[in-house]
């Protein structure tokens, strides 16, 4: 006989305990044994005013957004909808059944005020790190490097030409994400390039074609990570440009050497990591760059290329395959190159000068200032390390599929440099707890 529920059966009084009802294996159970927000009080206690009404407990804010980028909810209103229905969100923000979810705009306030001028974000993600560090999971061996592009919160249809942008912006009226570009402006912290069109709400944001052919405004988030375990050690959110992102590795390495004291033995980067500057930095600071080397030397025309002349260091001249010297003025042009050039009259007379020079007079050779340091990555390039590398830094791809596929962070709700780095360290963040508690396993039984 088929049942029917009978209303009038139901208990007066509940005795629930939330606790008994969230499984021992949750996710949010296993990450709640990873935090200690004791030095997250400390931390933000000076922006707090010792007098005045309470504000919204900090834990549960941080907790909340922990949520929703664990879980992949972007949308602050519905993330405190969603905690006010979900019994497992509930337990994790401490809050009991009859306490009460802050209100979608208090929630928003609080996030977009005393949180980003604290630089909270960066705080709960280096401890995250810091733990990481504790318990042996980075080694420090080896980092891999990489960038991928977010969609900014900005109309690709909405734009001003780049020579027009400073006329177009008004910096009495301006918002805070188009004051964040004339504060970048007036510390020359942006590529010298002028790009074709600037959005007028998110200016710091670049105009950039992506790899599916989609026109837009992105920004880049770029992940060191440790291959050992595949956790991410530093994170920075730059404009979608080679040079800012390259920029912003030696900013992540110096930083990480600054805080933990670590400075990698190699860095293992793609092409874009391997320009003669950046191998020459990477050199200096002692680590082995493991990366192909940019080069735009090599012809594919039949005629000599630069690996076809010997070049003599004691004499600093280049040896042409007839035998025939180049020589430069050790004057270095605007890209950092040294001009080597023939002679004229070796040339016209030269059996192989269709093969070396056809269309010019003579022969020239620019040769990078860092040279000896793209050297030493070619040479790296020949070891078996190498092989392994070229494998292991395919591990930062994979956390950015993670960060696109599983936790829905395609495109950015926050404008300006700031809110995509506050956005950026909080996606890290929830990456890399969720990375340790696969780690880690099964926690401990529940006692009581």
């Amino acid at each position: 006989m088929m049942g029917q529920l009978q209303s009038e059966q139901n208990s007066f009084f509940y005795d629930f305990c939330l606790e008994k009802h969230i499984p021992k294996n949750h996710l949010l159970r296993r990450i709640d044994q990873l935090l200690d927000f004791n030095d997250i009080r400390k931390y933000l206690k000076p922006f707090y005013s010792h007098t005045g009404r309470p504000s919204i407990d900090p834990e549960l804010m941080i907790r909340m957004l922990l949520v929703g980028y664990c879980y992949g909810i972007r949308s602050e209103r519905r993330l405190c909808e969603e905690v006010n229905f979900n019994l497992a969100y509930r337990w994790f923000c401490q809050l009991g059944l009859e306490d009460e979810v802050p209100n979608h705009s208090t929630f928003s306030k609080n996030r977009h005020g005393r949180y980003r001028q604290s630089d909270l974000f960066r705080f709960v993600f280096n401890q995250v790190v810091r733990n990481c560090f504790e318990n042996g999971l980075i080694k420090g061996e080896g980092f891999a490097v990489d960038a991928s592009w977010i969609t900014a919160d900005a109309s690709r249809m909405k734009n001003i030409a780049g020579e027009e942008i400073l006329d177009a912006l008004d910096r009495e009226t301006a918002t805070r994400a188009v004051k964040e570009y004339f504060n970048a402006l007036d510390n020359e912290e942006l590529p010298q390039k002028i790009f074709k069109k600037i959005s007028p709400t998110d200016p710091i944001s670049s105009y950039m074609r992506s790899r599916r052919g989609n026109l837009g405004y992105y920004y880049s988030t770029n992940y060191l990570i440790d291959i050992e375990n595949n956790i991410i050690v530093d994170v920075e959110a730059t404009p979608a440009h080679r040079s800012c992102e390259v920029n912003g590795t030696k900013a992540m390495i110096n930083r990480v050497e600054e805080k933990y004291g670590i400075t990698p033995k190699r860095l293992m980067g793609d092409t874009a990591y391997g320009t003669a500057e950046m191998l020459n930095w990477t050199v200096e600071k002692g680590i082995a760059p493991h990366s192909p080397v940019w080069e735009k030397s090599e012809r594919n025309d039949g005629t000599y290329s630069v690996s076809e002349f010997i070049f003599d260091l004691q004499a600093n001249e280049y040896i042409c395959p007839n035998n025939k010297r180049l020589h430069t003025t050790n004057r270095p042009t605007k890209d950092n190159t040294l001009l080597y050039r023939s002679r004229s009259p070796e040339c016209v007379d030269c059996p192989d000068k269709e093969k070396c020079c056809p269309n010019t007079n003579v022969r020239k050779i620019a040769r990078s200032i860092y040279e000896e340091a793209r050297d030493t990555a070619r040479a790296i390039h020949q070891t078996p390390e190498y092989q392994q590398s070229k494998k292991d830094r395919k591990k930062v791809e994979m956390l950015f599929g993670h960060l696109k596929q599983i936790l829905r962070f395609d495109q950015l709700r926050l404008r300006g440099l700031t809110g995509a780095s506050d956005e950026f360290l909080l996606a890290a963040t929830s990456q890399n707890l969720r990375r340790i508690v696969k780690i880690f396993g099964q926690p401990p039984p529940l006692t009581g």
